[in-house]
């Protein structure tokens, strides 16, 4: 096929879409159905509606092709763990006895058995359920969800592609399940999954696919010659298949690298590739392995992670390189539409100025179908639209709200010096422990407690003008001293305030420093459940006035014991944030960390002697690729310490990471030079202490002994015995007794119960020790 051909050829497409609803519709009736007020077929119904919904917004703005399989009740990955049966043998009688309960008590767990380990989907915040695989695993094809969401599409009249985990990637992020060897690989069970993928893949030929896409976003990553070798072996079987439909497989989040010549000339019919940002080197690559002659290209021009508008110049030029790259070129974004919210004009609080520069998921399909008709008809199809955005694009570059040179001088002025404590840790621990007197194996919390409809409704009759600041503060103080004295009661060593005022521990920030905006309606999924409006990071940063100072300087006069103040470190308001693209990431992250260090230097000034800077996003920003680790941990470890690095040897720095894998940036969380970290460790069961020990890690830690992620309980001898785990690596002058994250999502009964047996735990632990 000649250029132009592929060129007339080109439709449009994208690999998943925002799951939730205009209104999280998904959530509600979800939670509905864990409260039994939502019986499970109208939970069924719901979503039904939802999906429906989703295939004509899609189709409505002009996509030729919509994804299906991408929706899902909790998790996709665990969709997969379901689809090829590897369910771990303590959740089998739960999904035996009823399937969505069953799945259900993967995800979250229950009072008898507990959830799958829960982690970040590679460097973004979603999370995924890990799969749990041993030498012992039976799989075994499950299609139903697969085949009876294509037939819906295709019922509604929609051209439609299921969308399935690919299983090296699937095998990649498992973990052996507990008991089994911690060195086990996965990956040896690929003979075993291969004949149930072709089992899924016939039976969706079968219910009507003429392509399937297989995503594999581990191959971005770098892989030995053996998974290298696997994934060859995967397509080259699975391209043997006689029984499929034509094969697409997919990858996205940064280039394929090695991955690129395997993938290239397996015999499969299609390939879909990011092109944004670093994966911009795929282009290059593309061209080096001699294009894919005969194939089909998905070229992801579109950034499906940020909510910037395209540049559609420069996304029909490397659309038009590419058309002599393939047999046809198709448009979409660079990877699944989950990551971003559902619709920008639903915005109307947003200043129009910068409404312009904004795209989210419903905004994006837009672009793709734009880009699609420049790429077909020709630019002079699509004229009114290239100026339009050659004029929001300029509009952002030349507005004062992306540059303040009183902040630009201030990052400009930064010395070494500012990014060091005055005093090796060795000195500060004596003056600390002298400070605070705690006693060995100390227990606290992460810092918030459940966020209750009271407080929720608070901030509603604030906002509506129902009460005045007055009557809010009331509420708040309310709450406050109901925290500190359960707290108090229960015996916990130090204190938090709760964060009853926070509605998120980045967009609270977000909405008193300069540079940010804040939307109403911009949810994106993190977990499950758990949806999060990342605010926008859209021009330079700084704090007019003290964020949290009035709120920790209540609750320290009301307790003799110490209270930690509480902020969000630079990174996480990054990650976790629509973070600006027109300058790098490391001045973004010096600008929040100055506006962060005057924080923490004025909490210390108001007699706050605990103050801990959370940056549980350190390690799922980490670039994929190993060749961009170094300059990345260079800045994000440097934000960190001008943060926390202007404060007395006795004041205490703590720092907070959870559900990521931490082996890896190990030396960087010493880098910190954090006074204590405490992180997730329940679900992972000690993993990251034993990291911390391998490493020789020389400060304090708290690897967490309750998992908040799940409604169960865990019991007093459960918490020790996690604990006595984390005395085999940590010795107890530098251990820290927690949870492993924050309690926002809990209810109060549960955590009520659940923190009195941590401290009994640590109780009983400490009357172990010899030294007690």
């Amino acid at each position: 096929m000649t250029a132009k051909s592929a060129a007339a050829a080109a439709r449009s497409t994208v690999y998943g879409y925002p799951r939730q609803g205009q209104n999280r519709e998904l959530k509600k009736a979800i939670e509905g159905y864990w409260k039994g007020r939502v019986t499970a077929a109208a939970l069924q119904e719901a979503a039904k509606d939802l999906r429906r919904t989703n295939w004509q917004q899609l189709a409505d703005a002009g996509i030729h092709e919509v994804p299906t399989g991408d929706f899902s009740y909790y998790d996709h990955v665990l969709d997969t763990s379901v689809m090829v049966g590897a369910v771990p043998a303590r959740h089998r009688g739960a999904v035996a006895a009823d399937v969505l309960d069953g799945y259900f008590a993967m995800a979250r767990g229950n009072q008898d058995v507990a959830p799958l380990e829960m982690t970040k989907w590679f460097d973004t915040n979603y999370h995924y359920l890990v799969p749990e695989l041993g030498p012992d695993t039976v799989f075994a094809a499950d299609s139903t969800k697969q085949v009876a969401e294509l037939k819906e599409a295709l019922a509604l009249g929609h051209t439609a592609r299921p969308v399935l985990v690919g299983p090296v990637t699937y095998l990649l992020l498992a973990k052996p399940a507990p008991g089994v060897a911690a060195d086990f690989e996965p990956l040896t069970l690929l003979d075993r999954l291969l004949p149930v993928y072709a089992e899924v893949l016939a039976d969706l030929r079968a219910a009507g696919a003429e392509w399937v896409q297989l995503d594999e976003p581990a191959l971005v990553q770098d892989r030995t010659p053996a998974e290298l070798n696997a994934a060859a072996r995967t397509y080259r079987e699975l391209g043997a298949l006689t029984d499929r439909p034509q094969l697409l497989v997919a990858s996205y989040f940064d280039r394929l690298g090695d991955a690129l010549p395997v993938l290239a000339k397996a015999p499969i019919e299609g390939l879909a590739l990011d092109f944004t940002d670093a994966a911009a080197a795929n282009l290059d690559a593309l061209a080096a392995v001699g294009g894919l002659p005969g194939k089909r290209l998905i070229a992801g021009v579109v950034n499906g992670r940020n909510i910037w508008i395209n540049d559609f110049e420069k996304s029909l030029s490397t659309l038009g390189t590419l058309l002599g790259l393939a047999d046809r070129v198709d448009v979409a974004a660079s990877c699944s539409l989950l990551h971003v919210p559902l619709d920008a004009q639903a915005e109307r609080d947003v200043d129009p100025q910068i409404l312009r520069w904004l795209a989210f998921a419903r905004q994006k399909t837009t672009e793709i179908v734009t880009l699609t008709r420049g790429l077909t008809q020709g630019t002079s199809a699509i004229t009114a639209e290239l100026a339009a955005n050659r004029a929001d694009l300029a509009s952002r570059a030349n507005s004062p709200i992306t540059h303040d040179p009183a902040v630009r001088n201030r990052v400009a002025a930064v010395t070494d010096a500012d990014g060091r404590r005055s005093a090796p840790y060795e000195e500060r621990a004596t003056a600390q422990r002298a400070h605070l007197g705690l006693p060995l194996l100390p227990t606290t919390t992460i810092g918030s407690f459940p966020q209750t409809t009271e407080l929720r409704t608070a901030r509603a009759d604030l906002r509506a003008g129902r009460i005045d600041t007055a009557g809010y503060e009331e509420r708040i103080e309310s709450e406050i001293r109901d925290v500190l004295s359960f707290q108090e009661k229960a015996g916990i060593d130090v204190l938090v305030h709760g964060e009853p005022e926070r509605n998120d521990m980045v967009q609270y920030f977000a909405e008193q420093l300069t540079g940010y905006l804040a939307t109403q309606h911009g949810w994106v999924q993190s977990y499950g459940t758990r949806y999060v409006r990342p605010p926008v990071l859209a021009g330079d940063i700084s704090r007019p006035e003290p964020m949290t100072v009035r709120w920790t300087s209540y609750a320290n006069s009301l307790t003799d014991r110490p209270v930690k103040g509480m902020l969000t470190g630079p990174v996480t308001m990054l990650a976790w944030s629509f973070v600006r693209d027109d300058q790098p990431l490391g001045d973004t992250a010096r600008q929040v960390a100055l506006a962060l260090r005057d924080e923490v230097n004025d909490l210390e000034a108001a007699g706050t002697s605990v103050i801990q800077v959370d940056e549980p996003a350190l390690r799922e920003t980490l670039p994929l690729r190993a060749a961009d680790h170094a300059a990345y941990l260079d800045w994000a470890t440097e934000s960190f310490r001008l943060s926390t690095s202007g404060v007395r040897d006795r004041t205490q720095i703590h720092t907070h990471m959870c559900y990521a894998e931490f082996g890896d940036i190990v030396q960087a969380i010493d880098d910190l030079d954090a006074d204590v970290i405490s992180l997730e460790a329940a679900r992972s069961h000690m993993q990251v202490a034993r990291e911390l020990a391998e490493h020789g890690y020389p400060r304090e830690a708290g690897p967490g002994v309750y998992d908040i992620h799940s409604p169960r309980v865990p019991s007093a001898e459960e918490a020790a015995a996690l604990l006595r785990k984390g005395l085999e690596a940590i010795p107890a002058q530098r251990l820290w007794v927690n949870p492993d994250c924050g309690l926002k999502t809990r209810g109060w009964p549960e955590t009520r119960a659940s923190l009195e047996n941590l401290v009994a735990a640590a109780r009983t632990v400490r009357s172990e020790l010899p030294e007690s």
